[in-house]
């Protein structure tokens, strides 16, 4: 079927639309990138000089790779806490006899749906009042809540779509309630647990304005980064920041690729 002269304009101007949309967004990570491997100063690019010695000497930098290793602490502790309790607050919510489905709920969405700024706010203001001082500690209880939302949800999406009837059988052979989780209901929910643990370590390890609350003294990545605007960043942090990009849309990829409908209607 021929386009009329107005929709191929229309397919043009979208077209152009979308290139400059893509280009606004992924320029800065190919200028980072570029400069991670091509040397540069007032007098411009040396091509000439273009290697990768800001990737090797990225590991000497010792105040950056400490922010890196608190970054990847408070990550996998943080993803790890919300983990567990997006499996034991979903469990409950589906269960019949559940009490207060709809608080739950508001308490697990709140602290992602509010702007960073408020949440981090009143974690500080909460967890001062606990007698907790900030450090590493009050980031990963910061994260946990920040991230658990991500878990829950799809947790949660998952075990909707497991068959009552599937637990049911598993009752009527007489297995316990937790050999049932173990053998039946687990199985389903491992690739749901993995994608949202994937999605939830790239919000945590990108996480700035909840960690300048909570932080302290402790430096994490994003705060080592936002600290050296002031100053001046390093040549090797076109190197550090190109690997994090990547590592992040690699992760991104491999959500969207878990994410996507299988033959038959259903999330891998």
């Amino acid at each position: 079927m021929l386009k009329s002269p107005a929709e191929r304009l229309t397919d043009l101007l979208l077209a152009v639309l979308a290139a400059v949309t893509l280009t606004v967004l992924y320029a800065p990570v190919l200028i980072s990138a570029l400069f991670s491997v091509v040397p540069y100063d007032q007098a411009g690019l040396h091509w000439q000089a273009a290697g990768f010695d800001w990737y090797r000497a990225l590991p000497g930098n010792a105040s950056v790779m400490a922010a890196v290793r608190a970054s990847a602490l408070v990550g996998v502790l943080s993803v790890a806490a919300a983990t567990v309790l997006a499996v034991v607050m979903a469990l409950y919510v589906e269960w019949q006899g559940a009490i207060g489905r709809r608080f739950i709920e508001i308490v697990v969405y709140l602290p992602f749906l509010m702007p960073p700024i408020v949440t981090g706010l009143s974690l500080l203001i909460f967890l001062d009042r606990l007698g907790l001082s900030r450090g590493l500690a009050t980031v990963v209880i910061g994260h946990t809540a920040l991230v658990l939302a991500v878990l829950y949800r799809l947790v949660l999406t998952r075990l909707r779509a497991l068959p009552k009837s599937l637990v049911e059988a598993s009752a009527d052979l007489g297995a316990t309630r937790l050999q049932t989780f173990r053998h039946v209901v687990w199985p389903q929910l491992r690739s749901a647990v993995a994608t949202g643990a994937l999605l939830a370590l790239t919000v945590s390890f990108d996480e700035t304005l909840v960690t300048v609350f909570l932080a302290g003294d402790a430096t994490t990545l994003p705060l080592r980064l936002w600290g050296m605007m002031r100053v001046g960043f390093t040549p090797e942090i076109n190197a550090l920041v190109t690997v994090v990009l990547a590592a992040s849309i690699g992760l991104a990829v491999v959500v969207a690729l878990r994410l996507k409908p299988d033959s038959r209607g259903e999330d891998q």
